[in-house]
């Protein structure tokens, strides 16, 4: 038997700052709030998905899925978090998201302007190598075998 999390339905779950729309009330910077809705509606379209959210580091995954996938060969940096998504998307894995609570302030951010632009871009070269992959234009040796 499979365990899985989220109410035993989900082998995956992701925190959402965006669902309880407590993001800005939150202290969230109003320029990493825009960035996040803008990253967000261009990784669904190119992974194919439909997340409220992709940059929250609260995370959750079953056993099974962190065996299957090969998070080793990942960046040690902030894109780590989109690779992995690209590799549990591509595995067929469903994702489930809740609400979680935005608190920002000096300490709470290890990443500040300059990191959030490399993070950023990033984010769009996971994205468009996930669409070339999905879409049989090009094979990205990442993302492994389905």
């Amino acid at each position: 038997m499979i365990a899985l999390i989220g109410n035993e339905v989900y082998p995956v779950v992701f925190g959402s700052r965006i669902l309880g729309k407590g993001a800005l009330r939150g202290g969230m910077p109003l320029y990493k709030y825009i960035f996040n809705r803008m990253l967000t509606l261009t990784q669904n379209v190119l992974m194919g998905q439909k997340l409220s959210e992709y940059h929250t580091g609260y995370r959750a995954y079953a056993g099974h899925v962190l065996r299957s996938i090969d998070y080793n060969r990942l960046s040690d940096d902030f894109v780590f978090d989109n690779q992995i998504v690209g590799q549990i998307f591509w595995k067929g894995y469903e994702v489930a998201e809740i609400t979680c609570p935005t608190k920002y302030f000096d300490e709470a951010s290890s990443i500040n302007f300059s990191r959030s632009m490399t993070y950023g871009f990033g984010v769009l070269n996971v994205s468009f190598r996930y669409f070339l992959a999905r879409t049989g234009i090009l094979g990205w040796p990442l993302l492994g075998k389905r």
